[in-house]
C-alpha cells in the first residue's frame, strides 16, 4: 500500500460519522452531511485512482461530484416544497 490508499482509507473512514448525521440529523442539516459525504467520496475515489492507477475511478469520482450536486439541488427544490409558506395564501 502507499500514500495515496492510505489517504482513501481516511476519507472512507471520515464518510461514517457522516452518513450517522445525515441520516438522524433533521433534514436541511442532513443536506449539509449529505453534500459533504459526496464530496469526501469523490475526493477518496480520486485517491484510490491515483494509488492505484486506474482511469476508470477518476472518471466515477468525477460522475459522482456531478451527481451528488445535482441530488442535492433537487432535495433543496423538494424540501421547498414541502414547507409550510407563511404570509402567503
Amino acid at each position: 500500500m502507499n500514500g495515496w490508499l492510505w489517504a482513501a482509507t481516511a476519507l472512507a473512514a471520515a464518510l461514517v460519522p457522516l452518513l450517522a448525521v445525515a441520516a438522524l440529523s433533521e433534514p436541511l442539516a442532513g443536506l449539509v452531511a449529505v453534500e459533504l459525504a459526496g464530496i469526501d467520496a469523490a475526493l477518496a475515489l480520486l485517491l484510490l485512482a491515483e494509488g492505484t492507477k486506474s482511469q476508470s475511478f477518476s472518471s466515477l469520482a468525477l460522475v459522482l461530484a456531478a451527481t451528488s450536486f445535482a441530488g442535492s439541488i433537487a432535495f433543496v427544490r423538494f424540501l421547498a416544497q414541502l414547507a409550510p409558506r407563511s404570509g402567503r395564501r
